[in-house]
C-alpha cells in the first residue's frame, strides 16, 4: 500500500487517510448508519447505535487501549539497568555504536519561547536519547525532516532537536538527519549517513507503540547482514489511574488507542 502512494505521488494523503480511517470517524459513521436504519428497521437500528456508542466509549479507555496495544503491536521491553551498563561498556571497548532518536513532531513557532520546538511526543524521545547517551557515552543522532503533515515551511524536525538538545540539555547531537517526511524515510537517510561515519551497531530511541514499525524499517532499510539494530522504547509506564478509571473514557485512553491502531494500520499498509 505504501508503495502504491508512492508510485502515485500521493504520500501527502497519507495523514488524511489516517484520519478518516482512526477513531472517532469510523464510529461515527456506526452511530449515524445505526440512527438511519432506525426509521424501517426500528430494533437493529436501535442496536448499531448502542454498539458504536459502545465502541466510541472503549475507544477513549485506558484500559481497552492498553489491551489492544498488547495484542495488536507486542512492543518490546525498556532497557535494563544491566544492557545499558553492557552498552556502556562496549562504547569504552571502542564499538561504533551511537544512539537514533526518532522525531515525533515540532511546533512551527511556539508563542510562549519565541520560536520553533518540539511537540511532547519527539521532546521526550529527545530527552531520553540524551539520558541514554550520558549512560552509555555512545553520540546521538536525531532523525525528522517536515512530516507528510506539517505545513510547507514548517522547520526540520532534527534541526529543532539539536538547537533544544544543545541549549537546554548541553548535549550538542552528533547527527542531525533533517530530509526524513515519514519513519521509512527516517529509516533509509538515517542509516545512509551513519554507515558513512561507520557505526555499527546503533540504538533506536522511540515511543513502545511506534517502535515495532521502526524497528521494521530500519532492518529492512539495513538489508541482509546489516547492522545490529536494539530497541530503546519509551512510555511504558502505566498511567497514573485506578482499576475504575481505566475505563472511564479520558483524553489518555483516546490518544493512546489511535497510536495503537494508527501503528497497526502503519504495519499492515507497509508504511
Amino acid at each position: 500500500m505504501n508503495g502504491l502512494f508512492v508510485l502515485l505521488g500521493i504520500e501527502s494523503w497519507k495523514p488524511v487517510l489516517a484520519a478518516l480511517l482512526l477513531p472517532p470517524v469510523p464510529l461515527l459513521a456506526v452511530v449515524l448508519l445505526g440512527a438511519a436504519l432506525m426509521r424501517s428497521r426500528r430494533t437493529a437500528g436501535a442496536f448499531v447505535v448502542c454498539l458504536g456508542v459502545a465502541l466510541l466509549w472503549f475507544s477513549a479507555c485506558v484500559g481497552s487501549a492498553q489491551i489492544v496495544a498488547q495484542a495488536l503491536l507486542q512492543p518490546p521491553p525498556a532497557l535494563t539497568t544491566a544492557r545499558v551498563e553492557a552498552l556502556r561498556a562496549d562504547v569504552q571497548a571502542g564499538h561504533r555504536l551511537a544512539i537514533v532518536v526518532l522525531g515525533g513532531g515540532v511546533e512551527a513557532h511556539a508563542p510562549e519561547y519565541g520560536s520553533s520546538s518540539l511537540s511532547h511526543a519527539a521532546l521526550e524521545r529527545l530527552r531520553y536519547g540524551i539520558w541514554l547517551g550520558r549512560a552509555t557515552g555512545a553520540p546521538l543522532a536525531f532523525s525528522g525532516g517536515v512530516g507528510h503533515a506539517q505545513a510547507p515551511g514548517a522547520p526540520a524536525e532534527a534541526q529543532v532537536a539539536g538547537r533544544i538538545a544543545a541549549a537546554e540539555f548541553g548535549r550538542p547531537l552528533r547527527w542531525l538527519e533533517t530530509e526524513s517526511r515519514d519513519t521509512r524515510e527516517n529509516a533509509a537517510r538515517s542509516l545512509a549517513l551513519l554507515r558513512k561515519a561507520g557505526i555499527e551497531p546503533l540504538v533506536l530511541v522511540t515511543h513502545a507503540w511506534h517502535m515495532p514499525r521502526a524497528l521494521r524499517a530500519f532492518r529492512e532499510a539495513a538489508g541482509a547482514g546489516g547492522m545490529r539494530i536494539e530497541a530503546a522504547p519509551i512510555g511504558l509506564a502505566d498511567p497514573p489511574q485506578g482499576a475504575l478509571l481505566r475505563w472511564l473514557p479520558s483524553s489518555r485512553g483516546y490518544t493512546d488507542m489511535r497510536h495503537a491502531l494508527h501503528e497497526r494500520l502503519g504495519l499492515a499498509a507497509g508504511s
